[in-house]
C-alpha cells in the first residue's frame, strides 16, 4: 500500500511506501517528475513530492519542503525522538539501486546533486493536520508508470507539432515580407528607369 498525503498545494502530490517492500516498488517505478526524500543518518521512510510543471527540485516552495521534512522526519523511528534532524532530498533519478543492496536501501549516481536541509524539528501542528489527511492506496506500479510516459510522450508531440507549425508560418510570414520588398524594388527602379528616360527626350530635342 502507498500512502498519500494532501498538501496545502494542491498541485503537489506528496506519497510514501507503508513498508521496505514498497518503498522498493517506488525506486523502481518512480517518476522523473519525482523528487525522494530521507533522514540523513538514521533509517527512515522514503518520502516522494511529484513536481508539477514548471516546478523543478531548485524551487520548491518552502512551505512544501517543510511538510515534506515533517512526514519524512516522522517516518524515522530513531530521528523522530531527536530533537532536530538533518533532512537530504534529491532528485529520483539520481536514485541508484545496487544489485548487492538490501530491500528499501539505495544509494546515488551524484553526491553533488543532493540537497539537504538542516536543523529540522518537529512541527507537531502542521505533522497532524497532515496526518489526518493520509490516504492508503492499492496500485499498480508499472501501469501507473506506462501512462504516464505515455502523457509525456503524447505532450511532447503536440508541442512538437506547435512549434512545427509555429515555424512554418514564420517561413511563410518571412516569404511574404521578401515578397513585398522585391515589389518594392521593382517599382522604385521602375521609377528611377521613367525619370531618366524624361530627362534625356528633353536634352535630345534641345
Amino acid at each position: 500500500m502507498v500512502i498519500y498525503v494532501t498538501s496545502s498545494d494542491p498541485r503537489f502530490i506528496i506519497y510514501l511506501g507503508k513498508d521496505k517492500y514498497e518503498n522498493e516498488s517506488l525506486i523502481k517505478y518512480g517518476f522523473p517528475i519525482d523528487v525522494w526524500f530521507h533522514v540523513e543518518g538514521y533509517s527512515s521512510a522514503h518520502v516522494y513530492l511529484r513536481l508539477p510543471d514548471g516546478i523543478t527540485i531548485n524551487n520548491i516552495p518552502s512551505n512544501i519542503l517543510e511538510e515534506c521534512c515533517q512526514i519524512v522526519r516522522d517516518g524515522s523511528k530513531e530521528g523522530r525522538k531527536q530533537e532536530s534532524v538533518k533532512i537530504c532530498y534529491t532528485k529520483w533519478e539520481n536514485l541508484r539501486k545496487g544489485k548487492n543492496m538490501e530491500i528499501g536501501e539505495i544509494g546515488f549516481k551524484n553526491d553533488k546533486e543532493i540537497y539537504y536541509i538542516n536543523n529540522v524539528k518537529k512541527n507537531k501542528e502542521l505533522l497532524n493536520k497532515l496526518k489526518k489527511t493520509w490516504i492508503e492506496k492499492q496500485i499498480d506500479y508499472e501501469k501507473e508508470k506506462e501512462m504516464y510516459l505515455l502523457e509525456e510522450k503524447n505532450k511532447r508531440k503536440k508541442e512538437e507539432e506547435i512549434a512545427k507549425k509555429k515555424e512554418l508560418e514564420e517561413i511563410k510570414k518571412n516569404k511574404e515580407i521578401q515578397k513585398e520588398k522585391r515589389f518594392e524594388y521593382i517599382d522604385e527602379l521602375g521609377k528611377e528607369i521613367t525619370n531618366k528616360d524624361e530627362v534625356d527626350l528633353e536634352e535630345d530635342f534641345w
